[in-house]
């Protein structure tokens, strides 16, 4: 037994462990100054790395690829837990259509700004495709992170359209460094065959899935409720394995696998969904510090002023004006189109694609890499700190009631017959004022909570409910209709 081995180990574990504290710890701050906590996991890295204060010496592209497509799985995966099938089948059309002429035209604009930095064209190109599609988890945290409520047509489109982009810039990235490897190459109509066919195999196999696992979760008996996270973490990797294997997407198969289980009764759904959050967290953290680990500052020097001025470019004019002309043959009101134009946000997926040229050895790869990582930082600087205060100013926050402070949930291994349904107490409500003695509940509902500031109160029949309450009914289904009649649409859960 090497008896000097603990001391490595625990050297390792104690550097990840102050670095994940102090990621976590900024997040706070990162929530006051309104800047995109990415970013400080971004710069903890940096600071830790080889040329920071941290010295750690760190160049495994291939760690780095590995760990950050891995996160990225399992962010997906918990975006689509939380996000509704309704709204997707309503928005998947022009999400898609953003997720691929959208990003091919962004490319296209981005690729044409970098010319005029001083790029080849080859470079240009392929430094178009690699920033081309918005980062899902940028997008994810920010959206449900900056404590604004958006609409939900602007809402789901943002998050479907950066669930399923991945595709054609995964596919536009492979086939430019290819061709910067090997000059040959010619670039043809078959591009478009591809992202077809990974769009339809991932689609396909995401719901395969989706749909085996929600039928598999409530007929299995595991001896333990914490093993069903565990299940469903299995679900989260085949979504992305055998899809990716079958030539098709495994990004689009994990997000559209989520949706699906994440709108079915799942057994300890509570648990599943906050074990699936952390996990989300704990990746993007890693995640981010890893890629902050990759970069050297020296090289950002060199190209600052060159990722800057194309970041420019493409934030206020590449993605507006293609998202304008994607989304207007939908109808889309243009305050919509300008707050859709304007959260294109780039984070890890665009670092990640930078990886490729730098692994398969293409000419400049380096410095492309340098380009990318500060094009991400100026997007999450600029469109990302912004995303509360512009929802505001052009009036696209959600008219939904505020969430409670405190939540009561009942988990089960079974579905059981009756609800726990939370409603808001808006002024305009009838029941506003009135005392609970006098509603005229059906005889299998009860009023449970009421959750009223920091106050929790056993419902009394003299209990007066008063605006702002959230109140916590338990209902039997063919009860519900009437107690909606009465304290109007649940709260989401």
């Amino acid at each position: 037994m090497n008896l000097a081995e603990p001391i490595p180990t625990a050297i390792i574990l104690t550097v990840f462990g102050v670095l994940l504290g102090v990621s976590v710890l900024a997040s706070r701050a990162s929530e006051r100054i309104g800047v995109p906590v990415a970013l400080f996991f971004l710069v903890v890295g940096m600071l830790a790395g080889s040329e920071g204060i941290g010295g750690i010496p760190f160049s495994d592209y291939h760690l780095a690829f590995r760990l950050g497509v891995a996160a990225l799985v399992l962010i997906l995966f918990d975006g689509g837990l939380n996000t509704s099938l309704r709204a997707v089948r309503q928005y998947l059309a022009p999400a898609t259509v953003l997720a691929t002429l959208g990003v091919v035209g962004v490319a296209a604009l981005v690729a044409v700004s970098a010319t005029l930095f001083g790029l080849s064209l080859p470079e240009a190109l392929l430094l178009g495709a690699i920033v081309s599609s918005t980062d899902a988890a940028s997008v994810f945290a920010v959206l449900r992170g900056s404590g604004v409520h958006l609409k939900r047509r602007v809402g789901v489109t943002l998050e479907v359209e950066s669930g399923i982009n991945d595709p054609m810039a995964v596919i536009l990235t492979v086939v430019l460094t290819q061709s910067m490897v090997e000059p040959g190459v010619t670039l043809g109509w078959w591009i478009a065959l591809d992202v077809v066919r990974e769009l339809v195999v991932g689609g396909v196999l995401g719901l395969v899935i989706g749909y085996g696992g929600r039928m598999l979760l409530p007929r299995v008996r595991l001896p333990a409720g914490g093993l069903y996270p565990a299940l469903t973490l299995v679900l989260a990797l085949l979504a992305f394995g055998i899809p990716t294997l079958a030539h098709g997407s495994g990004f689009v198969a994990v997000y559209t696998a989520a949706v699906v289980l994440g709108n079915s009764v799942l057994p300890y759904r509570g648990s599943v969904i906050r074990v699936h959050d952390a996990l989300a967290w704990l990746s993007q953290i890693a995640m981010f510090l890893v890629l902050g680990l990759l970069v050297f500052p020296s090289q950002l020097a060199e190209v600052v002023w060159i990722g800057l001025g194309i970041a420019i470019l493409l934030t206020f004019v590449a993605r507006p004006i293609v998202v304008a002309l994607c989304l207007i043959p939908f109808r889309y009101p243009m305050r919509d189109i300008a707050y859709i134009g304007w959260v294109g946000l780039r984070g890890a997926v665009p670092i990640i694609l930078a990886t490729f040229p730098v692994l398969d050895g293409a000419p400049g790869a380096t410095r492309i890499f340098a380009i990318v990582f500060v094009i991400v930082v100026v997007s999450a600087l600029v469109p990302g700190s912004t995303v509360p205060a512009v929802a505001r100013w052009l009036g696209l926050e959600s008219s939904d009631p505020p969430p409670p402070p405190a939540v009561l949930e009942i988990e089960s291994r079974k579905p059981l017959r009756g609800e726990l349904l939370s409603f808001y107490i808006d002024e305009a409500l009838a029941v506003a004022g009135a005392q609970l003695v006098d509603l005229p509940f059906p005889s299998g509902a009860a009023a449970t909570l009421i959750v009223r500031g920091e106050e929790l109160i056993a419902p009394k029949g003299s209990t007066v409910l008063e605006p702002g309450d959230h109140v916590y009914v338990l209902v039997n289904p063919e009860d519900r209709a009437m107690i909606q009649l009465m304290f109007g649409r649940p709260e989401a859960g």
